[in-house]
């Protein structure tokens, strides 16, 4: 098991431990103040039946009768008769708390049927009541009996003279009880604190496992991907989880099929790249190998020399561009920009271009709104995106430049539109991807496939997008979106 499982299952069980001993001892302490506590005044039916029995006693028959039927007086309910000067009629001792809470409880309206004071005929009164004793046993299930030798009537009662073989029980409490007062011993609830522990134990287990298990196997993912294996799942380990941590497995799985595709997006680069330098480098050693063959044709040698290297500067310099942008280090610039300017000189330079190719060109819309972003990139974009449908589209055919500002939306609707032989449909995304060309443009051009990439990179930076569909009747129509700055800045204050 690794670090974490038994630090999981440390803290848990330490927690379920400090749990379980806070909870015995406050069941201990709760068992140990219970029998502590002195007996309290018995308010029972039965008790309150008894109290009115010896009442009447003491009433009718004095204090004598009184005396004989408390001797007489089974253990059940246990009476006590306190004179004036707090002393028990049979001499029991009787706790100075009890009898506080006895003519306390005498003021009450509730407790006059289980606490009473009675005057005899010579002016003494005694209180009596009954005190709850913490016994098992008790009356008998079909209700309160009259104890043996009670009156029941408000005469004094009759007595035979003979004291029962039950007399005196009152003052004998069954064995394992207080002589007085009696209570169960203190408890140590040893028994529940060490389910508590094992329950702990068990869930502690489970819970360090289940949180270590899927780390477990992510480390091992990881160790696979930095050994160079892009083929490891952990998201499928998972199960039917659903944490945080089977999030982590399916987001290291997407991490990894992201890997897996750049690192196959490098090595494309770069066959690509070695097969866009290798042709213009073997025209550059066969026109060195010219001169050096032919001296009368150097100026022919020099000037192949001067195309393919500028040729390769401009690969390099579309490599440099493209990779910047991809790696986010090509920043577009915060400035507002006033599409009327940023358009005029591509107008400009595509008509030039259009007139070499012997097509058209034609401007459409209103420019004449602000956007935020850097001009230069932008101006670069659109313009692989120009002279790409100028080269392609057939002579004597039109190249649409149409711009058309939506405020609802604010958004900018740059859309470049000509007459060539289009692309495939399956093709329309793929076009978008580095030393990508298609087959129905690779005749008609002599790029390197690197232009639409570099503009779908800018205007993705600029927080557009760019999409290409066929138009009907043939050609292509591609459609730059981008974010329209506040309507209420006037297009003149654009940098």
């Amino acid at each position: 098991m690794g670090r974490l499982f038994w630090k999981v299952f440390g803290f848990t069980l330490f927690a379920q431990c400090i749990a379980a001993l806070g909870i015995g001892a406050a069941i201990w302490l709760k068992h140990s103040g219970d029998a502590d506590q002195p007996a309290k005044i018995d308010s029972s039916p039965p008790a309150a039946f008894v109290i009115e029995s010896a009442a009447s006693t003491l009433q009718y028959g004095g204090v004598p009768a009184l005396r004989q039927l408390l001797e007489n007086m089974d253990g059940r309910h246990e009476v006590m008769a306190i004179d004036e000067a707090d002393r028990d009629i049979l001499n029991r001792a009787v706790a100075r708390q009890l009898i506080m809470e006895a003519r306390a409880l005498l003021h009450t309206g509730g407790a006059r049927r289980f606490v009473r004071e009675v005057q005899t005929a010579d002016g003494q009164r005694y209180l009596l009541f009954s005190p709850a004793l913490h016994r098992e046993e008790g009356f008998g299930m079909g209700g309160p009996v009259a104890p043996e030798g009670l009156a029941m009537h408000e005469g004094a009662p009759p007595f035979d003279g003979e004291r029962p073989p039950f007399a005196g029980r009152s003052r004998s409490p069954p064995p394992g009880h207080d002589e007085q007062f009696p209570h169960m011993p203190p408890f140590l609830p040893f028994l529940p604190m060490v389910s508590a522990v094992l329950g702990s134990l068990i869930f502690a287990a489970m819970l360090a496992w289940y949180l270590s298990k899927p780390i477990r196997n992510l480390r091992s993912a990881f160790e696979a991907v930095a050994g160079g294996d892009l083929a490891v799942q952990p998201g499928s380990l998972m199960g039917r989880r659903h944490d945080e941590l089977a999030d982590l497995g399916r987001d290291f799985d997407v991490m990894v099929e992201r890997l897996r595709a750049l690192m196959s997006g490098q090595k494309r680069l770069l066959h690509d790249v070695s097969h866009e330098l290798r042709s213009p480098l073997a025209r550059l050693q066969v026109a060195i190998g010219l001169a050096r063959q032919q001296p009368d044709r150097i100026d022919a040698s020099l000037e192949r020399i001067e195309r393919e290297s500028m040729r390769m500067d401009k690969l390099v310099g579309e490599l440099l561009t493209l990779s910047k942008l991809e790696a986010g280090a090509l920043k577009p610039a915060e400035e507002y920009i006033n599409i009327e300017d940023l358009l005029a000189d591509l107008r400009e330079d595509a008509h030039f271009e259009a007139e070499a190719q012997e097509v058209n060109f034609e401007f459409v819309g209103n420019g004449a709104v602000a956007i935020k972003g850097d001009a230069e990139l932008l101006h670069s974009a659109i313009e692989n995106v120009l002279r790409n449908a100028i080269k392609q589209t057939v002579a004597g055919s039109t190249v649409i430049l149409e711009v058309n500002p939506d405020p609802v939306h604010r958004l900018l609707h740059i859309s470049i539109l000509d007459r060539g032989p289009g692309v495939p449909d399956n093709e329309l995304q793929a076009i978008f991807q580095a030393f990508f060309r298609s087959g129905n443009a690779m005749a008609r051009t002599d790029g390197h496939g690197l232009g639409l990439a570099i503009a779908q990179r800018v205007v993705t930076a600029h927080g557009g997008s760019i999409i290409a569909r066929n138009r009907q009747g043939g050609g292509l129509c591609v459609e730059i979106l981008l974010p329209l700055e506040d309507p209420a800045r006037p297009a003149g204050s654009a940098a």
